[in-house]
């Protein structure tokens, strides 16, 4: 169905990462749904995939596992004949502070591994929304596969529902003032370096 775009949360399958930093992308998708009501989840290419045809999106969660998550949107970008520039994905950020959010219309992976994968297959032309995680003082793969601290859990839903908000901008409004919102928001509580994480 030519015309039709794509929304993907990035993370991993399973219960096991459910709550976790990488998960953010899920989560997302998961609220964004939520709100179009009409969108049920079906196993299609490796994938979660809601169609709302209502709103001609594909909503995506890969099954992939994060490393791979270029192969089923690759697939799932061919199937609905999808360019890159039509298709939006969500994404964890350790190199912006957790409560930050950035929107950006392309370019590369910063060392995203889900990013690098879906470069891969599809190139660097589809916009991105990056979640801010910060960087934590453990070992990188250990920090982004744990659960968000308590402290972050509190505040997670404001930032999920700015996220979503900028997604059915995107959607609605177009790129320009999809991105002109999300850059201009972050959550103040989150710029107090004493507090904890």
């Amino acid at each position: 169905m030519p015309g039709t775009r794509i929304v993907a949360g990035l993370g991993n399958p399973g219960a096991k990462y459910e709550r976790t930093r990488h998960n953010i992308g899920f989560r997302v998708v998961d609220e964004v749904a939520r709100r179009f009501g009409d969108a049920s989840f079906k196993k299609k290419d490796g994938a979660q995939i809601a169609h709302v045809a209502s709103r001609a999106v594909i909503l995506v969660k890969p099954l992939s596992f994060m490393n791979d998550s270029g192969i089923p949107l690759g697939r799932l970008a061919a199937w609905w004949k999808t360019p890159p520039a039509e298709m939006l994905v969500v994404s964890d950020d350790l190199d912006l502070p957790f409560g930050r959010l950035r929107m950006r219309a392309s370019g590369g992976s910063g060392g995203h591994n889900g990013l690098k994968s879906i470069i891969a297959h599809t190139g660097e032309a589809f916009p991105r929304l990056r979640i801010g995680i910060g960087r934590g003082r453990s070992d990188t793969i250990d920090y982004v596969l744990a659960n968000f601290s308590g402290v972050e859990e509190r505040d997670l839903r404001a930032i999920v529902e700015v996220a979503a908000d900028s997604v059915e901008r995107w959607l609605e409004r177009g790129a320009t003032d999809a991105t002109q919102f999300v850059n201009g928001w972050r959550l103040l509580a989150h710029e107090d370096p004493d507090r904890a994480h």
